[in-house]
């Protein structure tokens, strides 16, 4: 194993690397080198946060501003778990999803200070730096150097079992309001029991947030249609996406069931999001998530979905999370401008473990919704490294035989994957599909099983507890 230049050479910022070494002589194994790449990034994180700070008068928007606080905030948090991995023993998967959680927060900052003409160099360099601990952990990775298995689990109880406290709007439960109940929960860090709210039947008019300190929180609902939380924010009516969620799921090992989250803007105010996940082993079973345009923010981390419905139109189900949509239902509703993409997926560095996979679905026009004129295709790249998979999914009449549709950068083409694999129904044709470079009709069992719940989200340690069902293989 060779150390020092050598080993900076292969990553993607060589330059920025070396002067890691240069600080941190004598570097003697590739563990310590990962080890003091990620500290300097969690350092790196740490003076970007402060930096950002004193930068909230260039912003002119306080929400835009308080967006980055919070995503330097939850970046902080991700690399404070890469640095304890060694003691907590987890494996280099976790590290890798934590680093791609990472990148994708500064990414979401990256992208708000931009459309408002702020820069910030610690922004570029602390990005640099994750970039680089990607690369660093991915090639450790690959030649089979673990910390160990990971033993991260998360504790939940059989369904039936002990509900901690009751939601109901006239007052028969504990609380009046479901971000009552939560607030109630407290600070519940990783290991902590399962905290099970159960919210009654009844239209819930407010904002949910889970926050990033309360973990292995379970919401569950009388079932869809019964138990509704609706909002109506949107960027139509001044919210960024990232803060338009009538739903926002932070805390890892959040469990969602039985629960239906709406936005209501409607298709004329544009992004308004229904669902945001950044909960890294989150899962969410029979729920309907409903919107129109970027109703499903899998923003980052480790996502399962299981019999849910997602309704919308514009990019849909988007993010950059490592998100697994299994025996669900899709609705395409009517678009504004006549084109409904389902997916918008946004992996910018190839060495980010995410990427969408929709298994065993459905794919159709929502029920009552005429889609005649209509465009509709399965997804468009958001970034350069897109990661969207289709497989043995039912797609109706409503898929335009090319199938997926490009977004004004032609780089991506090549550097996106796009995969079918053995799907149904009079819109899965592929002989008239895109001919991009990135995009794949599967015909290798193997590359297939890449997809699957065991290897795309590392499911073995963390669902099996939640009780909800699923299928590992294809």
């Amino acid at each position: 194993m060779v150390f020092g230049n050598e080993m900076c050479d292969e990553t993607p910022h060589p330059g920025e690397c070396k002067t890691l070494l240069i600080k941190h002589k004598p570097i003697r194994s590739t563990t310590q080198f990962l080890q003091v790449s990620v500290e300097r990034t969690l350092d790196g994180a740490v003076k970007a946060k402060s930096d950002t700070y004193f930068l909230e008068p260039q912003f002119g928007s306080k929400q835009a501003w308080e967006e980055c606080m919070d995503l330097y905030e939850q970046t902080i948090h991700r690399l404070n778990e890469s640095v304890l991995c060694p003691k907590n023993v987890c494996s280099r998967s976790d590290v890798q999803a934590w680093l791609s959680t990472a990148l994708t927060n500064l990414d979401t900052c990256q992208e708000e200070m931009s459309e408002l003409g702020v820069s910030s160099h610690s922004l570029e360099s602390i990005t640099i730096d994750v970039i680089n601990t990607l690369a660093i952990n991915k090639r450790m990775e690959q030649n089979g150097k673990e910390f160990g298995i990971s033993k991260i689990t998360m504790k939940t109880l059989s369904i039936g079992e002990k509900v901690d406290v009751v939601v109901a709007q006239d007052g028969s439960g504990d609380y009046k309001t479901i971000q009552e109940a939560v607030n109630g929960a407290g600070e519940r860090p990783k290991g902590s029991p399962r905290y099970v709210i159960h919210a009654k039947q009844g239209v819930y008019e407010e904002y949910v947030n889970v926050g990033i300190k309360s973990n292995n929180i379970m919401i569950t609902g009388d079932g869809i249609g019964k138990t509704i939380i609706t909002g109506d924010k949107s960027k139509g009516r001044g919210f960024s996406t990232y803060k338009s969620a009538t739903f926002v799921a932070e805390g890892d090992g959040f469990v969602g069931r039985d629960i239906t989250i709406r936005n209501t803007a409607g298709p004329e105010n544009h992004q308004a999001v229904a669902l945001r996940s950044n909960s890294d082993m989150s899962v969410f079973y029979r729920c309907s998530i409903e919107g129109y345009q970027d109703t499903l923010y899998v923003h980052s981390g480790r996502q399962f979905f299981r019999e849910c419905d997602i309704y919308g139109t514009v990019d849909f189900i988007f993010g950059n999370a490592a998100a697994v949509l299994q025996n669900c239902r899709i609705f395409a509703r009517n678009p504004p401008n006549g084109v409904n993409t389902i997916t918008a997926q946004s992996r910018f560095n190839p060495n980010q473990t995410t990427g969408i996979v929709i298994h065993n679905s459905v794919v159709k026009g929502a029920p009552g919704v005429q889609l005649g004129g209509v465009k509709t295709y399965l997804g468009r790249p958001w970034r350069s490294y897109a990661r969207t998979v289709v497989i043995g999914t039912y797609l109706d009449t409503l898929i335009e035989p090319n199938g997926w549709i490009d977004w004004d950068n032609v780089t991506a083409l090549n550097t996106l994957y796009y995969g079918e694999y053995q799907n149904s129904g009079p819109g899965s044709g592929t002989e008239n599909r895109v001919d991009w470079a990135g995009f794949h009709v599967i015909s290798d069992i193997q590359e297939a099983r890449e997809f699957t719940l065991p290897k795309f989200i590392d499911s073995a340690s963390w669902l099996p507890p939640t009780k909800v069902p699923f299928t590992i293989n294809l």
